[in-house]
């Protein structure tokens, strides 16, 4: 099974402020749908909670250390390494690391793959990507303007582990 992440980071390595995505961009967002649907997602619970629901057409899996959380339509999970064997045990070719920053920062060696939406800009925020790009290589880059349904500029880019 191929452990991938997926994320958009600006360039200040910011993903997130007070609980939310900092910006809105709709091509970031169909881009995620298109590439995550019929695969398993990993997401801490803090992400869940700014989700508000499981996401569909995905296995949702929820990482928490509270013992009594409940996700209704997700898998919940006390460790990252049960969601990845659960995701593995039930067939899964592609699993996706979607954060938040902690559960980016223990799954960052374990990713082969990384999708990642570079904002084109300098973003208010408190919460941050690790680091991670002296260990891969890009294999793709694609470039998208702002414009009335995306706050930034963005790049769309894959990286791959270098062997």
């Amino acid at each position: 099974m191929l452990i991938s992440a997926i994320v958009a980071v600006s360039e200040n390595n910011v993903i997130g402020r007070d609980g939310h995505l900092p910006w809105h961009l709709s091509a970031d967002l169909k881009r995620f749908k298109a590439i995550t649907t019929g695969h398993a997602i990993i997401l801490g619970r803090k992400n869940y909670d700014d989700i508000g629901r499981p996401l569909p057409n995905r296995t949702n899996y929820v990482l928490t250390r509270n013992k009594d959380f409940q996700a209704p339509g997700c898998i919940v999970c006390s460790s990252l390494g049960e969601a990845i064997e659960a995701a593995r045990a039930a067939g899964e070719t592609e699993c996706f690391i979607i954060g938040g920053a902690a559960v980016y920062r223990e799954a960052m060696p374990l990713v082969e793959k990384l999708y990642l939406t570079r904002v084109l800009s300098h973003v208010e925020g408190d919460v941050f990507f690790p680091e991670w790009n002296d260990k891969f290589q890009k294999e793709s880059a694609e470039s998208f303007p702002a414009d009335e349904k995306n706050d930034f500029p963005t790049t769309f880019e894959i990286w791959v582990r270098k062997k």
